[in-house]
């Protein structure tokens, strides 16, 4: 049973971006988007406000985007695509031309469970990184690599095997100063210290 006492969960801002020039074009349908808005529907007990971005591989228009979305107070920005080695993939590089501060552990963690399905994963360049009090990351393109990038991977019995990189997301907007993030445990259980828990629903 819920505490009715405690406070509701605070509102939060939420950018999302979708880096295709066929998609952009319409050439063809776009999926990271919806994939993105599905995931943090069910993960959050927030309500969300979405900011949603349908752009081409340009370094330019990828950099004013970001810049942006922060500047309209997206406490998380995600991205998806353009992360591959090919000439036309410059969104690792635009992302960290807007940084303040870059998150390494995040893009090693991304990489790590998807070694779990491909050896390809090395190829993946994707890079996270706080832009004033915004935290930007750099998802894979697939919407099946999305859900098992934020959600991490689960054993038969539904224990962790590899803790997704959502786990640590809240704690990390906290500490940028951020509102205060309530995940749903059964997608994927915000990690906190102690001392940073305000509540327990």
């Amino acid at each position: 049973m819920n505490d009715t006492s405690l406070p509701a969960p605070e509102a939060v801002t939420i950018g999302l971006v979708s880096i295709s020039d066929r998609a952009s074009s319409g050439v063809y349908e776009d999926k990271g988007l919806p994939a993105l808005k599905d995931w943090l529907t069910r993960a959050l007990l927030n309500p969300i406000t979405f900011e949603q971005r349908l752009i081409p591989d340009e370094q330019a228009g990828i950099s004013t985007t970001l810049v942006e979305l922060a500047q309209r107070g997206c406490s998380l920005i995600l991205t998806t695509g353009g992360t591959g080695p090919a000439p036309r993939d410059v969104t690792p590089e635009t992302t960290l031309a807007v940084a303040d501060k870059v998150m390494p552990g995040f893009g090693e963690q991304m990489r790590r469970i998807s070694a779990h399905f491909v050896p390809t994963a090395i190829l993946s360049r994707q890079v996270a990184v706080i832009r004033g009090q915004s935290l930007i990351i750099n998802l894979p393109g697939q919407p099946k690599a999305i859900a098992e990038t934020l959600e991490g991977l689960k054993n038969a019995d539904g224990s962790a095997l590899v803790p997704g990189i959502f786990a640590a997301v809240p704690y990390c907007i906290d500490l940028i100063g951020g509102p205060y993030l309530e995940t749903v445990d059964s997608v994927c259980k915000a990690f906190r210290p102690k001392s940073a828990i305000r509540h327990q629903r």
